[in-house]
């Protein structure tokens, strides 16, 4: 152990120094364009002149200012805006000088009197290639050599300035001086400096190479360097990350290979490495064809070790993602689609979200993944689509896998009506029938028996077919009716068998077997409902400020629904309990012979009830407030503000119930007051009264009484649980650009295939507020509270929860957020999060911070902000571990 922690710590210090000497291939002809050239104004006087292939050429030149000739009119003199095209050599400068003797072109700027500054800079632009400025050139139009002084150019996400640079005749470019950076001012903040080098079409050779920052040299350099330049995408070697964690130990994270495939592939493999004999490995993979489809797959495996050596505790944790998305044009009519997230149960806690430190992700109890694919049928009629399903439960370990489902929908469609009708329809033509066939391949399981014999047993299987009919018809112009009924039938390829044990104080246990087989059953019931809506409005407020009208609409909607009783055990769905002795079981709550389902645990349980006639009720509310408007000079402009949005209240009265023949009476609602505050609420009344009740060892317990509370004496029914939440923002632009950042980065992955840094960025966002951070929004505060009362039978429930994030501006450069919240139950706060962004410009600095907690932790990252230079970065991390030392 020793000699590895001595190799790792070696090896970092060496790569501290590598690290930071990563270079694109560049050529000083091979540049973007960074300035357009005008090429409608050419001067009609050329010369000609002859190069070395005797091919005939032509020069054009012009100049807004003069032109002027050496007495043997064998210089030319271009001043102002001066331009000389040579080939496909072109050249503008405030001036040029042409030696037509001896083939030579200088280029330069000018110092402007006044301001002091040096303008009109050479720019030059050859063949197809991009353009490129610099301070001034030489250009040999015979040999077509060049010595350029002071270039300015881009390529890519990076810059080239200053330094020399000679061009020779066999394309081969010879630099000195040069420095390259991601800064794109004139000046950069920082660079590397290539001392000397050569280009050639496929390489860059160079000498000393450091970097420099501020001005100020740096000890990061290597004494030589060789980069290949590919046009094409090339494999490489990808150097680790060192650093050290106060837990594990000194360690190299990431070290591993990149494999270029192809255009439309590639994969990264990855590996990380402790003192403490924690390691972690990775494959990583992106594909993508053009107007098809673009994706990634992602694996990774971590081996932890944490405690005293001889005594460790040693963890497997594993996850594998898989992102897939379709152009919709790729297919019309049908689409792919897949968003996989699989894990141990303590991948998220053992790796602190992979290194992230997402507070958020190391938090989140439970994950889903799915596989999807949609096809439209039969020029539309029908509809299929199938899906794999996982959700997993980190804290139990349950995962729920549905392997797979698939839905074939048909369109409603009207069998009596005729497609050349004329005039109104008649009442059998008003007729619709649908069709929607289900099914189901389902296990439940505990993550670590999965894949064994006893998780397979686990498997469900079975289809659902669903067939209603229905028919609508308008009466006294404002009432809507429905008539109609339902059909549903379920086959099942599993079933159970209860075997019961009673006791002598009349209590019973049951044992389950599950049966493999084939059986069906069939439901169905009939059904009506009327609707209609009911508009209330008040007279225009004339005494009370802005307030103009209240307006209130009601949406109520009865129905009645019957259906046989399908619980009786002669239809072959239902069975009676039976004891050891052969005898029946008496159900004591309702004193009949005691029954269960043999679907009860089938893939589609299906819909059995017992014989019902039920009346049910719907009311929905809408009130909204008309107000004038502030922001509307004339005074006449008016809004709506809505006040209930949905305040729906429903329940249902069963005729032929033995019991409860009145349901709980449910409600929900939500309001949106302003642009930053809403609030959602919901409850349930239980309309039965209570009763006391002595309990078998002599205690008092609370039961349900079948009376109804206006039974009792009472005028409302009892409230058994209710619950309200509401966000608010005391600045909602800063969401605004927020959802903006989210939709940008949706739209790119979209295009282009998300990368594992995309799908964090997006996970992060729909997380946490504070992931996305604007330096143009000075200040934002917002919070999130959730409320919920319950009273179950005199057993009184309150939780609350409050959550609160922000951030502000403590100059336009350094940015202060925060996030945390408050803990009701144990009454103090919540883990909390601090972090402080600063702007360097083409840097930028990154301080996050978790003070206390099971997560304590602080890192620091200083980094470049262009993609390319991503691995040039400065980080400083205390691990979470150290909390359980």
């Amino acid at each position: 152990m020793k000699l590895l922690s001595n190799s790792i710590l070696l090896i970092s210090v060496i790569l501290l120094t590598l690290t930071v000497n990563k270079a694109n291939a560049y050529s000083a002809f091979s540049l973007q364009q960074v300035v357009q050239q005008d090429t409608s104004k050419r001067d009609t006087s050329k010369v000609k002149t002859k190069n070395n292939s005797d091919l005939d050429q032509k020069i054009e030149y012009k100049a807004d200012d003069s032109v002027r000739f050496s007495k043997d009119e064998s210089i030319i003199y271009m001043y102002g805006n001066a331009r000389v095209i040579y080939g496909d050599f072109e050249l503008d400068a405030d001036y040029i000088r042409y030696d037509q003797k001896n083939n030579l072109i200088f280029a330069r700027g000018s110092t402007n009197p006044k301001t002091k500054r040096y303008v009109g800079r050479p720019i030059f632009k050859s063949g197809t290639d991009g353009s490129a400025i610099a301070d001034s050139l030489y250009y040999n139009s015979a040999t077509t050599k060049a010595k350029v002084f002071g270039v300015f150019s881009q390529q890519d996400d990076g810059f080239f300035s200053g330094g020399q640079s000679k061009k020779q005749p066999d394309n081969e470019l010879h630099i000195k001086n040069m420095m390259y950076s991601t800064c794109n001012l004139p000046h950069p903040h920082f660079g590397l400096m290539i001392s000397k080098g050569i280009a050639t079409e496929k390489q860059i050779i160079t000498g000393p190479t450091y970097m420099i920052i501020e001005d100020v040299p740096t000890p990061f350099a290597l004494p030589f360097a060789f980069f290949p330049k590919q046009n094409k995408r090339t494999s490489g070697i990808m150097l680790p990350t060192p650093g050290e964690d106060a837990t594990r130990g000194f360690f190299l994270q990431n070290a591993g290979y990149y494999i270029g495939l192809s255009d439309y592939w590639d994969a990264k493999i990855m590996g990380s490495i402790y003192t403490n004999g924690s390691y972690e490995a990775s494959l990583n993979t992106n594909y993508i064809k053009r107007y098809k489809y673009n994706g990634s797959i992602t694996t990774h495996y971590a081996s932890t070790r944490n405690g005293i050596q001889g005594q460790e505790n040693i963890g497997k944790d594993f996850r594998i993602g898989w992102s897939h998305s379709q152009n919709p044009n790729a297919s019309p009519g049908s689409t792919f689609s897949a968003s996989v997230n699989l894990s141990s149960s303590t991948y998220y806690k053992s790796t602190a979200a992979n290194q992230t430190y997402d507070l958020g992700a190391i938090a989140n109890n439970s994950s889903n993944s799915s596989i999807a694919y949609s096809k439209v049928l039969a020029g539309g009629l029908f509809n299929f689509s199938t899906a794999l399903n996982a959700q997993q439960t980190f804290s139990s370990g349950e995962i729920a896998l549905q392997l797979p489902t698939f839905n074939l929908n048909m369109s409603t469609i009207s069998p009596f009506d005729s497609k050349n009708r004329s005039g109104e329809q008649k009442w059998y033509q008003k007729i619709t029938v649908g069709y929607s066939l289900q099914g189901n391949n389902n296990i439940t399981t505990n993550d670590s028996v999965l894949f064994t014999p006893k998780g397979l047993r686990a498997l469900k299987s079975g289809l659902s077919h669903n067939i209603p009919i229905s028919m609508n018809f308008t009466a006294l112009k404002y009432l809507n009716f429905t008539l109609g009924g339902t059909y549903n039938e379920v086959w099942n390829f599993q079933t159970i068998n209860k075997r019961y044990t009673t006791f002598s104080d009349g209590t019973y246990t049951s044992r389950q077997d599950t049966i493999t087989g084939f059986k069906r059953g069939g439901s169905y019931n009939l059904s009506t409902s009327l609707t209609t809506k009911i508009y209330g409005k008040t007279k225009e407020f004339k005494n009370l400020g802005n307030l103009k009208q209240l307006r209130h609409v009601m949406t109520p909607s009865v129905s009645f629904t019957y259906s046989p009783d399908f619980t009786d055990p002669s239809r072959g769905i239902y069975k009676e309990a039976i004891n050891q002795n052969g005898s029946f079981i008496t159900d004591p709550n309702t004193g009949r012979r005691l029954t269960y389902s043999v679907f009860e645990n089938s893939a589609f349980p299906g819909s059995f009830s017992g014989r019902q006639a039920a009346i049910g009720f719907i009311l929905d509310n809408t009130t909204e407030l008309k107000v004038r408007s502030k922001k509307d000079t004339t005074g006449s402009g008016e809004k709506k503000i809505p006040i209930i949005q949905g305040l729906t209240f429903n329940g249902s009265y069963n005729f032929l119930a033995t019991t409860r023949k009145l349901s709980d009476i449910s409600f929900s609602g939500r309001s949106q007051f302003t642009d930053k505050l809403g609030i959602t609420y919901n409850g349930r009344f239980n309309p039965y009264l209570l009763r006391d009740s002595i309990g078998g060892d002599g205690s008092r317990i609370i039961l349900e009484d079948r009376r109804y509370f206006w039974q009792g004496g009472k005028y409302f029914p009892r409230l058994e649980n209710i619950g309200f939440s509401f966000d608010y923002s005391l600045n909602p632009d800063a969401f605004k650009r927020k959802n903006e950042a989210y939709d940008a980065t949706k739209n790119q992955i979209e295009k282009q295939g998300m990368t594992p840094l995309q799908s964090e960025q997006l996970n992060a966002l729909n997380r946490d507020p504070n992931a996305f951070v604007d330096f143009n929004i000075p200040w934002n505060f917002g919070f999130q509270y959730r409320f919920d009362y319950s009273n179950i039978l005199g057993q009184t429930t309150i939780t609350n929860t409050l959550n609160f994030n922000g951030d502000f501006n403590l100059t336009p450069k350094w940015k202060f957020t925060f996030n945390s919240g408050y803990d009701f139950k144990n009454k103090g706060l919540a883990p909390m999060q601090l972090a402080i962004y600063r702007d360097l410009h083409c840097w930028d600095m990154n301080i996050s911070w978790v003070p206390y907690g099971a997560y304590k932790s602080y890192s620091v990252n200083i980094r470049v902000k262009a993609s390319i230079l991503q691995d040039l970065k400065l980080s400083k991390r205390s691990g979470f571990y150290n909390t359980y030392q």
